[in-house]
């Protein structure tokens, strides 16, 4: 009789096991308390504001002429890659990352050449965060990710004179006025990432939002929506939802 309980209680044990990886990774229908999209989106926005260092990837052309000095192998068709680079939340388009492309780099040249762009960012939580409510708080496998996808399109002069996107980009990159365009060092230019999809992770799936953002949503977020917002550790972050 002993034996057939504790052969029980352990299958019992082995199948709560089983399911628990699943639960924390996707948005399970039973769970309430979850982040709305819309609420997503303005996390995600507040994290782009608050950021300006991301991981821009693009695709290796099948087909494309390169310098002999730049020394490429040969079979990269189809090979992703992704650098980190500068970003700036600019008007007229704060939901579109304004980017100073530089056109001998590699991610540069892969998005003339026809390639889509993502750019990918997470949330870094501040130094003097207050203390978790347990080990996963600020784990990074709980903190909110996401990829922008989306293509390069240049920003006409008049625009970055009107909105003055030099004075923008700089205050968040001081080092990068090197490189300016028209700078003796390297030809670059002023560009954006027009966002078409949005794909977020808030955290464990019990309790925050999994999956992809339209992107009216996105575009529809308010500047107020993202000033008000806190992240966790944030000063004023207040944890009104709890997973149940």
């Amino acid at each position: 009789m002993l034996s057939a309980l504790v052969s029980l209680a352990l299958a019992f044990a082995l199948a709560a096991i089983a399911q628990s990886p699943q639960h924390v990774l996707s948005n399970h229908p039973e769970l309430h308390g979850i982040p709305t999209i819309h609420e997503s989106a303005v996390q995600a926005r507040r994290i782009l504001n608050l950021s300006s260092i991301a991981t821009l990837s693009t695709v290796f052309p099948n087909h494309q002429t390169v310098s002999t000095l730049e020394n490429r192998p040969e079979d990269l068709g189809g090979a992703p890659i992704g650098l980190i680079d500068y970003y700036a939340s600019c008007d007229p388009t704060p939901c579109e990352p304004t980017i100073l492309a530089i056109s001998i780099a590699t991610n540069f040249k892969n998005a003339r050449a026809g390639s889509n762009v993502t750019l990918s960012l997470r949330y870094h939580p501040p130094i003097d965060h207050p203390p978790g409510d347990d080990i996963y708080t600020y784990s990074p496998a709980n903190l909110p990710r996401f990829s922008l996808v989306g293509y390069i399109e240049s920003i006409p002069g008049h625009e970055v004179r009107k909105y003055n996107t030099d004075r923008c980009f700089f205050k968040r990159h001081p080092e990068a006025v090197a490189w300016r365009p028209g700078n003796a060092i390297h030809e670059s230019w002023w560009a954006r990432l027009v966002v078409q999809q949005i794909y977020w992770i808030g955290g464990f799936g019990d309790r925050a939002y999994i999956g992809w953002i339209p992107v009216q949503e996105w575009r529809g977020v308010t500047q107020e929506e993202v000033s008000n917002a806190r992240l966790v550790g944030e000063h004023g972050y207040k944890k009104n939802r709890s997973p149940q």
